[in-house]
């Protein structure tokens, strides 16, 4: 399965509206080994609260493909890292 990443296309996705929550965020917030490991965390780390809960699933997703990436460093090529988090 390959990583839902498009920052590696050079686009930043919005995944949560009520927030304005890029994809880019999201990961740069899951980097380190205290970071959040689930989506309220997530939120919490990025100073908000899931509203219509519309983007929970895409949150979990992203979270996931960190967690592989994470344990599979070899694999880790196949989405670029976070750099200038915009969004």
């Amino acid at each position: 399965m390959q990583p839902a990443c498009s920052i590696a296309l050079g686009v930043i996705v919005i995944i949560c509206s009520c927030n304005v929550l890029s994809d880019a965020k999201v990961r740069a917030s899951l980097q380190g080994e205290t970071a959040p490991r689930t989506p309220g965390a997530v939120y919490r780390c990025l100073g908000c609260s899931p509203n219509c809960g519309r983007c929970l699933a895409t949150v979990r997703t992203i979270i996931t493909e960190a967690l592989n990436e994470s344990q599979n460093p070899a694999d880790a090529s196949t989405c670029c890292k976070a750099v200038n988090v915009l969004p």
